[in-house]
């Protein structure tokens, strides 16, 4: 680590022992320049976190999940925390973003940040070895991460996330940018300043497969992890065990296996699963359902999230390519009522900007008042008719989100067609349509949010937002390490995506699960994450 490093970090360090920086963000900070939790804890003057040596673990049985099991073909195509879910138990990622907030080294042992943020010095792990028996090198970092930066790979939201390895125009990663300097270090020279780069390889999309892979996971399930996968089918049952061979780098895990058991999206469904004893725990529980899960005894867990939904206008679909259209929606809803109608108020109103209070860049930048009066005049004044047709599922969060702003839209004189899609059909094509509400996993940074869902030409863009003064800026603010100098440029994001209306963002939702009480070792992960290695069962 070099001195201007060094420094930059110290000065974190004080700030947050000021109070002026939340300790949680020096945490994650600290852990992006390869700091660990011990270390970054020593520099704030708190003890070394300790494991409370309340249970000794047991080994055995399998632990069995009510979640849905969707196609695993490609890990850079996922779009979904449940995919993830399943091929993380026997692929791994370079770096895991923990619940703490920190990032920790998985098949990476640690990571060199230069002080520009320009260059990345990968260590590999040295004691990882593939299933088929291979150990896991310096050659299959640069694999992995070649084909993650590939832009021309269909659905690959990981190209959005290296796009700093790739000349401009280009589609692959450059000659020279991922450098294998010996058999277990790997260097990145990227193009443009990147502070982003250690979360997006611990982002669930950055799962690193073997290089014999073909494009289905599912059928040569070669992976790093503790687990094998036994069997798999869409829409029905994943089937885990323990790895044979005992040659998984973190030691042995304490489950027989993993059962992951699709009972589709019906929370009825999931509370007579665990009212017969069928599942142990769920993936997530709808904020309609909470009651009903408290009630039944079990135990809650929930996480410190920037989880939200949006209402996304499609910019290139008319008549969302009209602007004071697109502004005339946001100001007919009223997002403090949406919390209450979609998520029974457990949760806190957003601002139409898609950057939340607990990123570490955060600027507070408010949006207009609600006026629907306001709202029916500039849609008057767009020139267009204000008939539009709101998409979404057919049930649960999204679905009573769209309700509750085509009702207040039809209050302020648009004439809202409401249209309603099974799961598996909506998300078949959940960025083509013209005006649909989808649901977003938070992420550690702001700058991450905006990389991936709004920038120009994007795999994840849905609304189709496109502008060239905003790519601009945040290919500048991706280049700043210190989120206080970050703010100000990030104020100035927030307020360009407001002001475009491409999206009613009106809350930021708390992610909770359930399980019973025999399940023992898990906690609850910000974006849905499952970690089961450490997992047991009581009884």
């Amino acid at each position: 680590m070099d001195r201007q490093t060094e420094t930059r970090i110290s000065h974190w360090a004080d700030e947050a022992k000021a109070g002026r920086l939340d300790r949680r963000e020096f945490m994650a900070l600290a852990s992006i320049f390869g700091i660990t939790s011990a270390a970054a804890s020593g520099m704030l003057g708190l003890a070394v976190p300790t494991v409370a040596a309340a249970e000794e673990p047991k080994h055995g049985g399998v632990l069995r999940v009510g979640q849905q099991v969707l196609d695993i073909n490609d890990p850079r195509t996922y779009d979904w925390p449940q995919k993830a879910n399943v091929a993380r138990q026997f692929c791994e990622p370079l770096v895991r973003w923990e619940p703490d907030g920190s990032f920790s080294p998985s098949l990476l042992e640690a990571w060199e940040v230069s002080s520009d943020a320009k260059t990345y010095t990968l260590k590999v792990r040295r004691n990882a070895v593939w299933s088929n028996g291979e150990p896991f090198t310096a050659d299959d970092v640069v694999f992995n991460i070649r084909r993650m930066a590939d832009s021309t790979a269909e659905g690959n939201s990981m190209a959005a996330r290296l796009a700093a390895l790739r000349a401009e125009g280009e589609d692959q990663a450059a000659e020279g940018a991922v450098e294998k300097l010996d058999d277990y270090t790997v260097r990145l020279n990227l193009f443009t300043p990147d502070i982003s780069l250690i979360p997006s390889f611990g982002d669930y999309p950055a799962l690193c497969v073997h290089p014999s892979f073909t494009g289905q996971l599912q059928d040569a399930p070669i992976g790093t992890g503790g687990f094998e996968l036994v069997s798999f089918e869409v829409g029905g049952k994943a089937v885990l065990k323990r790895r044979e061979d005992g040659k998984w780098w973190g030691g042995e895990v304490y489950l027989d296996g993993i059962e992951f058991l699709d009972l589709g999206n019906n929370d009825a469904t999931f509370a007579a699963s665990f009212d017969a004893g069928d599942i142990d725990m769920n993936d997530e529980t709808s904020s309609n359902s909470e009651e009903l899960f408290n009630a039944m005894g079990l135990e809650r867990a929930a996480a410190l999230t920037a989880t939200t939904a949006v209402a996304r206008m499609n910019v290139n679909a008319p008549p969302f390519t009209n602007q004071q259209l697109r502004n005339a929606v946001q100001l007919a809803v009223d997002n403090a009522l949406c919390v209450e109608l979609a998520i029974s108020g457990l949760g806190s109103e957003a601002d139409n900007h898609h950057v939340a209070p607990v990123h570490p860049e955060y600027a507070e930048v408010p949006r207009p008042a609600t006026d629907p009066a306001k709202a029916k005049a500039l849609l008057e004044a767009s020139g267009e008719s204000g008939e539009i047709e709101l998409i979404s599922t057919d049930e649960g969060e999204l679905k009573d989100f769209a309700d509750s702003v085509a009702a207040q839209l039809r209050d302020a004189g648009f004439d809202v067609a409401r249209k309603t899609l099974p799961g598996a059909t909506f998300w078949n094509d959940w960025t083509k349509y013209p005006f649909s509400t989808t649901s977003w996993g938070g992420r550690p940074l702001g700058v991450q949010v905006y990389a991936l869902a709004y920038k120009s030409g994007e795999a994840w863009n849905e609304s189709g937002h496109s502008n060239p003064e905003f790519d601009a800026k945040l290919t500048q603010a991706l280049g700043i390490f210190d989120p206080e100098k970050r703010r100000p440029l990030m104020a100035e994001l927030e307020k360009m995506l407001q002001d475009s209306g491409v999206i009613v963002q009106a809350y930021w939702r708390d992610l909770a699960m359930h399980h019973t009480a025999r399940v023992r070792g898990y906690k609850r992960h910000p974006l849905r994450e499952m970690h089961l290695e450490r997992v047991w069962l009581d009884g």
